[in-house]
């Protein structure tokens, strides 16, 4: 019988609809939803164009409920839809609507009687605000950290103004699951907007994870829980050349203390990059114990056998498991579920 235990790390929550705003002038990007094409889809509305179509998979918990069996899944982790993090906006604007966010989430972590567990939102253009809302989440039951963009109006995540955030989510445990979010590169890209996820996200997840390292992220807070969606993007490709120059210039030596092919081995990774021989690239890369399922549920460029994938890929048995659920476990502090203890 196929696993249904697997633990999705990455998917998404869009509202069925959005708040008022509470103040005298709407942020231009404030969200709103208009009807869509049929009962079950909505727009989603920012700075009065339609940014994307969902369906109400993104906010009906009983709907998405209803799809983890037949996709392997036992328990999926649930996050905002990356541009609703809102970086661009006046922060008190984007505290707002990530306050709200996290109700949203809460709420359906409360209805899915354990199936999900919440990732929520913070306003990471003002660190003071962005570490209060942090622990506001993290005070609540059903949530095992924050999802963040893979840079904050265009600084990389791994530059030292973001540590004292970090230095916060080590404290209090909290996971952090890194999104690709208005990548760089959009100019060198040919053809439809729709290449900005299939090309450009790849990219931007690769350079922020990169960042962490030569920043030197993980050597200041090694109990830092932190993972990068896409499979890590573009890092995989970027590391031997980051590991070779680290062995050629001094310079690299002198400001990355520890090898970067160590450090990439204390992140987490995502599954999601729909080719076998690309996941078992990562592994080797990587090592089976970083990575996790992802599937960026429920739009419609996902993964809808994530855990069907990795037992075809040719990995060992304990390795499968890793991959499926354990590794998860480990990242979003889960304990093992009782059929698992059991197994």
């Amino acid at each position: 019988m196929p696993c249904r235990c697997g633990i999705d790390t990455h998917s998404h929550v869009v509202p069925e609809h959005f708040p008022r705003y509470l103040g005298s002038a709407v942020p231009a990007e404030w969200p709103q939803m208009a009807a869509g094409p049929d009962a079950c889809h909505r727009n989603v509305m920012i700075a009065g164009r339609n940014y994307r179509t969902v369906s109400d998979k993104c906010w009906s918990t009983t709907r998405r409920l209803a799809d983890l069996p037949a996709m392997g899944l036992e328990l999926q982790a649930i996050s905002p839809m990356p541009e609703l993090l809102s970086y661009w906006m006046p922060a008190e604007a984007a505290r707002q609507l990530t306050r709200w966010l996290n109700g949203q989430i809460a709420a359906m972590v409360d209805e899915s009687g354990g199936r999900l567990v919440g990732l929520g939102a913070v306003p990471l253009q003002d660190l003071d605000l962005a570490i209060a809302g942090l622990r506001e989440l993290m005070a609540q039951p059903g949530f095992a950290g924050v999802e963040i963009g893979s840079n904050v109006n265009g600084r990389a995540i791994g530059a030292p103004e973001f540590d004292p955030f970090f230095e916060a989510c080590e404290a209090l445990g909290a996971a952090v699951f890194v999104h690709a979010l208005r990548p760089a590169g959009m100019d060198r890209l040919v053809g439809h907007a729709q290449l900005q996820q299939v090309l450009a996200y790849p990219g931007d997840v690769g350079l922020a994870a990169a960042s962490v390292i030569t920043g030197g992220l993980i050597a200041r807070r090694p109990g830092l829980r932190i993972a990068f969606s896409h499979g890590g993007g573009t890092l995989a490709s970027l590391l031997p050349r980051l590991q070779q120059g680290w062995h050629v210039f001094p310079a690299l030596r002198e400001t990355i203390a520890t090898a970067p092919a160590e450090q990439a081995r204390q992140l987490f990774y995502d599954t999601l990059v729909f080719d076998d021989a690309t996941l078992r690239h990562l592994a080797a890369a990587f090592g089976d114990t970083q990575l996790m399922v992802g599937t960026d549920y429920p739009f419609n460029f996902h993964d809808a056998t994530p855990v069907a994938r990795i037992e075809g890929t040719g990995f060992a048995a304990d390795a499968i498991e890793r991959l499926v659920h354990g590794n998860a476990r480990r990242f979003l502090a889960r304990a093992p579920s009782p059929t698992e203890s059991t197994a």
